[in-house]
């Protein structure tokens, strides 16, 4: 039993909450059209984070009030991205370095909390995040900075298992939510910038025992219920050498499930090193192309098996540290076709077959991508050539390639923050950021822990008068329908509602609702802090709440450059913040 937990029973009796019931596969699968819970990361498995409810609406959002907040203590105070679940009335949020808490989802009043004990020299890339956890049976299941998974019962917060992801003295790391399908929870994994190899894998949800490993990476064999499987690809046909034993393509920001075609869909990162000429990958030859595989992609894996179904590549070649592990969201375009949507980390929003994930359509989200022309009929980038970072090796003295200058940044026209689809609009609403870096290549070789990079760089805003940017998407056309524009870089998440709201947050610390259709800014509440976390809405006892979290970190004030400078006067902070329509004025306008 861990130290944080507290006396539960008499504090469900206090706090008046039910006992906790057992989530199932059917609950999980019903969860994006349930208003009463929020039970998966991404409202529903497919990504929507779209909520069905519509009591609160574009008529009273003015009328939400803040309901209570929560602070997470301590000092621990670093960037907070978490994505509440609600079950129960009980409210699970974890928080930076690896921790969780069980609170009265109604009065914010705190029934546990676990503190995942962290040793020294672990390796996070991007601060000491965690995004989120998952529900299945009577536990909560979420992973530590130190790549490791733990299962702690939902009523007292006692460890019930743990297992090890990986070793976090070679740089592996975890910070995703988990994804639960078929009683099986499935994990990616992170630590990109260390020259780790990516891998996705499925355990037993109730005892934590591996059913199945994937590594992303070709060249590398997986396993089925412990023994081996497959081999991911066909050794060397993309990878120079013995480059792919340390070929990087985390898959760190977790996956999808597609339940139309059964598939799991898992985004991987960048290869490692950054340096593409030591890839191959700055200059193809007729024996290797220099793709890569299956670093910058997105795959659909079996998930009975571990078995890759397919794979769309959407940085080949890749260069700038354009990862592809951006979320992919299944949707029915406008003609009523099965599609998969992303938008990429490289400036295209892409939108793909659910079936095959065949390419169907990609258009720029963002104002100014100078790493390629295009995308031709395939998919596949028109590189411009003239845009890739130097080959060190040409170089007079050997120690840096030539210098380009690149847009989007290495930090993506969208990173991580999860954008959003309404059915109601059928439009997408993106977090996209307007920046760009000079970036070179230099020498590097690998070393078991250490950073991975043979690049350097420097972001740049690429406007004066904003660099974050909230796009309204048709991804029938690949239009922008309306843009909100953001002095800071936009890092959170985003949520639409069937009563015609899109809720976001600002570095600045505000909390906004925009009018879905229009754009036109709603409503706002600032919070004190950055907005880097997911929000969520349910509804309880006739009232509709919407929660989200503050506490500005993340990457950008670690790798942000100019743009970090720009962004230095915000405060760290650590506040869940909940609002309600009061029932008196849900009507009110």
């Amino acid at each position: 039993m861990n130290r944080f937990v507290t006396i539960v029973a008499a504090g469900l009796l206090a706090t008046g909450v039910a006992h906790a019931q057992g989530v199932t596969e059917e609950m999980l699968a019903g969860d994006a059209a349930s208003g009463g819970d929020v039970l998966t990361n991404g409202m529903g498995r497919d990504l929507q984070r779209y909520s069905p409810l519509d009591m609160l609406n574009k008529d009273n959002v003015a009328n939400l009030v803040p309901a209570y907040a929560f602070s997470l203590g301590g000092e621990k105070q670093r960037g907070q991205e978490t994505q509440p679940l609600i079950h129960d009335g009980i409210m699970y949020i974890t928080g930076s370095y690896s921790r969780l808490y069980a609170i009265d989802a109604k009065t914010g009043e705190e029934i546990w909390q676990y503190d995942a004990r962290l040793p020294e020299g672990i390796l996070p890339c991007c601060d000491v995040v965690n995004r989120g956890a998952a529900i299945w049976n009577d536990k909560i299941i979420f992973g530590t900075l130190d790549a490791r998974l733990v299962a702690l019962d939902l009523k007292t917060g006692d460890v019930v298992w743990r297992d090890k992801i990986a070793d976090y003295k070679a740089g592996y790391s975890y910070t995703a939510a988990p994804l639960i399908v078929d009683g099986l929870v499935v994990t990616g994994n992170s630590g990109g910038e260390f020259g780790i190899v990516g891998e996705v894998q499925a355990r037993d949800a109730d005892t934590g025992e591996m059913v199945w490993t994937r590594p992303v990476i070709e060249g590398h064999m997986g396993t089925l219920n412990g023994e081996e499987s497959t081999m991911t690809g066909e050794l060397n046909a993309t990878w120079p050498g013995d480059m792919w034993k340390t070929g990087g393509g985390a898959t760190w920001l977790g996956g999808s499930y597609d339940a139309r075609t059964n598939t799991l869909i898992f985004g991987t990162g960048n290869p490692a090193p950054w340096n593409s000429h030591l890839r191959g990958a700055g200059q193809p030859t007729e024996g290797n192309t220099g793709d890569n595989l299956y670093a910058a992609s997105r795959l659909g894996i079996d998930p009975d098996t571990g078995e890759i179904k397919w794979h769309f590549q959407t940085t080949p070649r890749e260069g700038w540290d354009y990862d592809g592990v951006n979320e992919v969201v299944a949707f029915q375009d406008a003609e009523g076709n099965d599609r998969l949507a992303t938008a990429d980390r490289n400036g295209f929003f892409y939108v793909l077959n659910a079936e095959d994930g065949a390419f169907v359509s990609a258009a720029p989200f963002v104002k100014d991508i100078t790493w390629a022309e295009g995308i031709d009929d395939t998919g596949r980038p028109i590189f411009n050539e003239e845009n890739r970072p130097g080959d060190p090796s040409e170089a007079a003295d050997g120690a840096k390639g030539e210098i380009v200058f690149s847009s989007p940044s290495f930090l993506g026209g969208k990173n991580w923050m999860p954008m959003a689809h309404s059915p109601k609009t059928g439009l997408f609403y993106v977090p996209s950021n307007e920046w760009g870096m000079d970036i070179w290549n230099e020498p590097i070789s690998y070393k078991k822990g250490a950073a991975y990079l043979g690049s350097g760089f420097t972001i740049k805003p690429n406007y004066e008068d904003h660099i974050g940017s909230l796009k309204a998407i048709d991804p029938n056309t690949g239009e922008w329908v309306w843009e909100a524009k953001n002095d800071a870089p936009l890092w959170g998440g985003v949520m639409a509602t069937a009563g015609g709201l899109v809720f976001t947050g600002t570095p600045e610390g505000r909390f906004v609702a925009y009018d879905d259709e229009t754009g036109e800014e709603l409503w706002s509440f600032q919070t004190g802090s950055g907005i880097v976390g997911q929000p969520v809405t349910w509804e309880q006892d006739g009232e509709q709440y919407v929660t989200v979290i503050s506490g500005w970190g993340g990457a950008v004030p670690l790798w942000g450059g100019e743009v970090a400078k720009k962004v230095n006067y915000l405060n760290q902070g650590g506040l869940l913040w909940t609002f309600k329509l009061p029932k008196q004025l849900a009507s009110a306008e």
